[in-house]
């Protein structure tokens, strides 16, 4: 969704899609690009001189990735997006759902990452981004071979966080991950899967389940495109985007090799308060967690004390604010829009059925998804909830 609803905003949101699939196109080439070429449509049309030329220094191009690119062009042909875009090129490019750091619900705490994601993909309920966008969610982290006491710990406090009305971050691994989002959902709280694969894939392959749960009742989030190679690297950047939707981070239980680390140091770095459990102090399993204990993280024995700190979330507050003065106005303003919905429609029906431009019709659908009234699926497709 654009922030506006001018169509140039739209056609510019079109051509960063065009770009952020391109091999080898990443956040500073892209802006570079930009900078250099005037606009991304420029960009598109100018030869391999002046691209190579743009993307000198340290955004240098090499061969091999010059030969992608232009394959990658050649193979979309000189004008992939018209002005205007037609519904087919929208289609095409804008699925599946994703953010871009020009949409107006893309989590401003990213963009202070050393390396913001060009884009995410995401996939389950819509309306969490608005408190994602302000990192009013808690990331809890930890090892994959946890003690029996590791794992009842995180499943208490994923339950929790969900009964306070916070969103649990997690990243569906296996252990204290899988547990905190299974007591998140057993509490019918919502809980966000920040995955290290693209959002078609599962992994563990055992979390299927799991992962269509989390889907279903929250958000699955992954800067991967589908089709993208595993790689073990990929697990390690998810780290920090757990880190940058949170607003606090619960290290449960970790050894000192554990890649939970990892988001604990950029949390710490970023000032965020951090929650450790203790546990045994000969217990392997917990050395890294246990460490953090003598460098000022906070002793977590009770999830009570983490949720009296933190008060109630975004979820629980959300549902204190009265209906009356928020969401019914809303709703008598959009009936037309939801008479034309009805049990669902696409963009495109709906912008023919009331005749408004795409633009504008995506920021209304943007108010009631964010309000919770609609969710939107797969296919520019929106369902009332």
């Amino acid at each position: 969704m654009e922030r506006g609803h001018d169509p140039a905003v739209e056609q510019q949101r079109l051509w960063r899609l065009v770009w952020s699939r391109c091999p080898g196109i990443g956040w500073q080439r892209l802006e570079r690009l930009e900078a250099m070429l005037g606009s991304l449509a420029e960009a598109w049309s100018a030869s391999s001189e002046r691209l190579e030329h743009a993307l000198s220094g340290h955004t240098r191009l090499h061969k091999r990735e010059l030969e992608a690119l232009e394959h990658y062009r050649s193979s979309h042909g000189p004008a992939p997006i018209s002005d205007p875009a037609t519904a087919a090129q929208r289609r095409r490019w804008a699925q599946p759902a994703r953010l871009l750091p020009s949409d107006l619900t893309y989590p401003e705490a990213l963009l202070k990452l050393d390396r913001p994601p060009l884009q995410l993909f995401w996939r389950g309920q819509g309306s969490l981004w608005r408190a994602l966008g302000e990192s009013q969610a808690v990331a809890v982290v930890g090892t994959r071979r946890p003690s029996r006491h590791g794992l009842t710990m995180a499943r208490l406090i994923g339950r929790a966080l969900a009964d306070a009305g916070w969103p649990v971050v997690s990243g569906l691994a296996e252990g204290i991950d899988a547990e905190a989002h299974g007591g998140c959902l057993e509490a019918g709280g919502k809980p966000v899967g920040v995955l290290g694969t693209p959002l078609n894939r599962v992994y563990p392959r055992h979390h299927t389940h799991l992962q269509a749960e989390v889907a279903e009742q929250g958000l699955l989030v992954s800067e991967l495109a589908e089709g993208t190679p595993g790689r073990a690297g990929h697990f390690a950047l998810r780290n920090r985007l757990q880190v940058g939707l949170a607003q606090a981070l619960v290290l449960v239980e970790c050894p000192a090799s554990s890649g939970a680390l990892h988001s604990a140091q950029l949390a710490w770095e970023l000032g965020m308060p951090i929650w450790v459990v203790p546990a045994d102090a000969g217990r392997i399993s917990a050395a890294g967690s246990n460490r953090w204990l003598g460098q000022g993280a906070t002793p977590l024995i009770n999830p009570a004390d983490l949720i009296n700190s933190l008060g109630a979330g975004p979820i629980r507050q959300a549902r204190r604010s009265s209906a009356s003065t928020t969401v019914a106005p809303l709703l008598q303003r959009e009936a037309a829009l939801l008479a034309a919905l009805g049990a669902g429609a696409s963009l495109d029906q709906l912008c023919d059925r009331l005749r408004q431009a795409p633009a504008v019709m995506s920021e209304r659908l943007l108010r009631l998804e964010l309000a919770g009234v609609l969710r939107s699926e797969p296919g520019l497709w929106w369902r009332p909830c």
